[in-house]
Parts: structure tokens; sequence; C-alpha cells
């Protein structure tokens, strides 16, 4: 990072740009049209049980299934990103949200497990439950806030966070398919 000028000093906190994430809030609470996003993805498949994700511009992300599964172990499977994707939105959270609330965070680090059966998989239980049974995170927050501000803090992430809030409801999948 660059040498902090007396403005960066003022408007960023925790690498956050506290202006830009201000400018957003008011955007959107002016005008709520502003607050409707579509996000997209392309996954297109490589062999095997390899396959890479084209999120914008960004360099592909590869996807690839462990070798116990079949795969080649040349990337996180599907599961693993689900719960990287977790993690990812609880960060973004917990710095967005401290941010706005004059918190510093020292050290942040989230560890995410997910227990998944099998069975259904595999095609072993036909209509059972092909996903996670549960997932377990912990959160690891260093700052010199207060316990009360903290506790506060972590709820209100876990409340408002887009891929946790997916992940514990039930939300409908449209899927089509298109034979070339």
């Amino acid at each position: 990072m660059s040498v902090n000028t007396s403005t960066e000093a003022a408007t960023l906190l925790n690498d956050v740009d506290i202006e830009a994430v201000g400018n957003l809030i008011q955007a959107v609470s002016t005008d709520s049209s502003k607050s409707a996003t579509t996000w997209r993805a392309r996954v297109t498949w490589l062999g095997a049980f390899r396959s890479e994700a084209k999120v914008r511009s960004f360099d592909p992300i590869p996807s690839d299934e462990p070798a116990a599964l079949g795969g080649t172990d040349s990337a996180p499977n599907p599961v693993e990103q689900v719960l990287a994707a977790l993690g990812n939105c609880l960060a973004v959270g917990y710095a967005a949200n401290a941010t706005a609330r004059g918190i510093e965070i020292d050290e942040l680090s989230i560890d995410i497990s997910g227990n998944l059966d099998l069975h259904t998989f595999l095609g072993l239980r036909p209509g059972g439950h092909a996903g996670f049974d549960d997932i377990a995170v912990d959160v690891k927050l260093q700052s010199s806030a207060t316990s009360a501000e903290l506790a506060e803090l972590h709820e209100h992430v876990l409340q408002t966070s887009p891929v946790g809030h997916t992940l514990r409801s039930t939300i409908p999948v449209e899927t089509t398919i298109t034979f070339a």
C-alpha cells in the first residue's frame, strides 16, 4: 500500500474507501432502483471433473475434484468454493461494517468447514439431500473495540451477508438446458 497522505488517512479505515461506501449507501437510499443488481458467471467444462468459471474480466476460476473423488486435484472443488464464498462474503461484511462503525480491525481470519454425505451425489440414495448437512464458521477478530461493539458487529454481519443469507434460505433456482 502507498504511504498514507492526510487525505488517504481521512478516507481509509481497514483499507476500505469510506467515501465510496458512503456514496453507494447514499445513492441506494435516494433511489431504491439502484439496489437491484444482477451478478453473473459463465462456467465452461474442460474435461473430466475440471471446469472454470469466468466472472467479469477476471482470470478464470478453476474447479476440479480431489483424486479420491476421481478428479486430478488441480483446483478447489465446487463445495469448497461455496465455503470460500461464504468466508469471503463475511470478510467483506466485517470490513465494511467495522469501517462504518469506526472500528479498526487488527486481524481477521475465518475458518469454515461443512459436513456433506456423498450418498446422494454418488446415486446411492436417490432423492436424498446432496448438499451440506451443516456448516461451521469460526471467526477470529482482533480489534481494540469493546467486546460489546464486536458482538454487535458480528451479529450485524451474520444478518446482512448475501452469501450467508443465500445458504440459510430456500431460494428458487430455475435451470434450463439447450441441446445443440
